[in-house]
């Protein structure tokens, strides 16, 4: 761990049995659960170990995914520090997919649905298995908020640990990571550098095991995570490949235990207070616009009233202090040496900006839990200090107007362009977004439009890095604004703006969207417009017609089930009459 004091913050040593403890595998101990308990004795539960709360350890372990390579090893840890808590643990798994391999194709349509496969199945392993609690163990992007949405839903206490971030890969003295090769392919494109340079980036940008280096979205759901209080401290900074992490590990094992012990559950630690503490710290890191999308969704899952206007709120409030990539220089594994997340929590903590009273999951407060973290180190340059912000205001940009009344987002983070004015190149596919771009038929000053890339018309949301990373490799990063119903990637940098809802699939304003109509992007104000009259588009919108929805499979399932993005793009409900689909 970052600060050596974080053990014996929950540390027990053993778990009392009292009365008052909800130990749900108490089910097993009935004359009539002898068949249940022979099913258990075949995977090596012994008598002993009936008499222990049962918790689980959800591995997202993977060999599709550098993210989630390690983890198996990972979840033997927190295993063992469960085990030496007094716990009877086992390890399931479930499912990772990879957003850096699937970008760009097809593949990249599962992304989201992903996250809610992984909390629905977390979810029905917990309460087939009647488990009292349970760790959860998560490397890629889907990975972190799917084992969030899990937990709270679940009525079991729970602990959250982040896979940790990978190192950066360097060649001819430069640090590299998944995006240095997205943004090659557009350098390679405009002749800037040679099949040999390409393929030299190509194969030194991932080095190991671990997520995404920069202030991507694993990254920064992984910083929300602790700053929610449901990671243990300093455990979202603590790179993969270490021996911290693994120590990360077998101390959730243990703090489940405490937590099972305290009675107190995930109802108790994610409150409004908490929520306002993630965001905090995504505006002052510089975190991913997937961040609006992933903790709205948990918040729903959680019964708190978040709305995406909320994000706008703490935006103003709250400055931009981190020079992270993708807009800055540094990566995660860089925020690390000089004290990690909780030296950027005490910081903040000790300037007001968070709810310190905030409960968390060593059983302790925010505020008592980050005391004694460490202050940044001297000489650093990578957190501003407060009165010398990288921003004023946070980088993440809710904007609403004529072309997204529901809300679209943006980030602008070292966007030097406030206000873009331009004519739309409109195209319904990102493939023939891109063989425009990449056949220089889109030129500066444009508006380009993806869209039938929502949740639904997807389906399932796709990430748009592939392209955006093209045109900074082109030099349009800045030049050419690009908008779409669909994401963008942590890694995502330029004049970009998501999340445009209601979707085209829906019939919102996007799709009624022609070429050449001008369109405005306006970061200060928070606008998104076009420049047609309301007769003009009911005109239009009597002539549109949805196209059909998938019907069969996951993606189908989906697309019939999911919400709009500014919900959060949930598939399921908590009993809020105004969520409309």
């Amino acid at each position: 761990m970052s600060f050596e004091s974080i053990s014996k913050k929950f540390r027990t040593g053993g778990i009392g049995m009292g009365k008052d403890l909800r130990i749900k595998s108490h089910v097993y101990d009935d004359p009539k659960r002898a068949p249940n308990r022979a099913m258990l004795r075949a995977v090596g539960i012994t008598d002993e170990d009936f008499k222990k709360p049962m918790v689980g350890i959800a591995s997202t372990w993977s060999e599709v995914t550098p993210c989630n390579i390690h983890i198996n090893d990972l979840a033997i840890a927190a295993k063992e520090g469960a085990r030496e808590a007094g716990g009877t643990p086992m390890i399931f798994n479930t499912i990772t997919v990879s957003d850096g391999i699937s970008m760009g194709t097809s593949g990249m349509r599962y992304s989201l649905p992903s996250r809610d496969v992984i909390a629905d199945s977390i979810e029905t392993v917990v309460g087939a298995e009647n488990l009292d609690g349970y760790v959860a163990i998560g490397g890629c992007d889907k990975n972190i908020p799917g084992c969030l949405i899990s937990i709270a839903r679940s009525d079991v206490p729970a602990v959250f640990v982040y896979g940790g971030t990978i190192k950066p890969g360097f060649r001819n003295g430069d640090k590299l990571d998944i995006v240095s090769v997205f943004e090659g392919v557009g350098k390679h494109n405009n002749g800037d550098i040679n099949d040999e340079e390409l393929r030299g980036i190509e194969c030194a940008a991932c080095p190991g095991a671990g997520s995404c280096g920069g202030m991507y979205t694993a990254n920064t759901m992984a910083t929300a995570v602790e700053a929610l209080g449901m990671s243990l401290p300093g455990s979202s900074s603590t790179p993969a490949e270490s021996s911290e992490k693994a120590e990360d590990c077998r101390l959730a094992g243990e703090a489940v235990l405490n937590l099972l012990e305290k009675g107190i559950y995930p109802k108790d630690i994610l409150t409004r207070e908490a929520f306002e503490n993630a965001i905090t710290v995504v505006m002052v890191l510089g975190g991913s616009t997937n961040a609006v999308l992933h903790l709205l969704s948990i918040a729903n899952a959680a019964g708190v009233d978040l709305t995406i206007d909320d994000f706008n709120e703490i935006q103003a409030k709250v400055p931009h202090l981190a020079d992270l990539k993708p807009s800055g220089k540094y990566v995660m594994e860089d925020l690390y040496k000089i004290g990690g997340v909780p030296a950027v929590m005490r910081l903040l903590l000790e300037n007001g900006y968070l709810h310190g009273d905030c409960l968390t999951v060593t059983g302790k407060t925010i505020a008592e839990n980050y005391a004694d973290a460490p202050e940044l180190a001297e000489g650093q340059d990578i957190i501003h200090p407060l009165d010398n912000p990288y921003r004023k205001t946070g980088p993440l940009v809710i904007l609403k107007g004529n072309l997204s009344p529901r809300g679209a987002v943006a980030k602008v983070s070292g966007v030097k362009v406030t206000r873009h004015t331009g004519p739309a190149r409109v195209f319904n596919t990102e493939e023939e977004a891109t063989e425009a771009v990449m056949n220089n038929e889109i030129n500066e000053g444009d508006v380009l439009v993806i869209r039938y890339v929502g949740p639904k018309g997807g389906p399932g949301m796709p990430e748009m890095l592939s392209i955006s990373a093209i045109l900074v490799g082109k030099g349009l990063g800045e030049k050419v604004a690009l908008l779409t119903d669909g994401r963008f990637s942590g890694g995502t940098h330029g004049l970009v703006v998501g999340h445009i809802a209601p979707e085209a699939q829906d019939g919102g304003p996007i799709a009624l969207l022609e070429e050449g109509d001008m369109v405005t992007i306006d970061s200060n104000l928070k606008e998104i417009s076009m420049e047609v009259s309301e007769e003009e588009l009911e005109r239009r919108r009597q002539q549109w017609k949805a196209p059909e929805l998938m019907k069969r499979g996951i993606l189908g399932k989906y697309s019939h089930n999911v919400s709009c993005s500014s919900l959060g793009a949930v598939t399921d409900f908590f009993n809020r009459p105004d969520l409309e689909k």
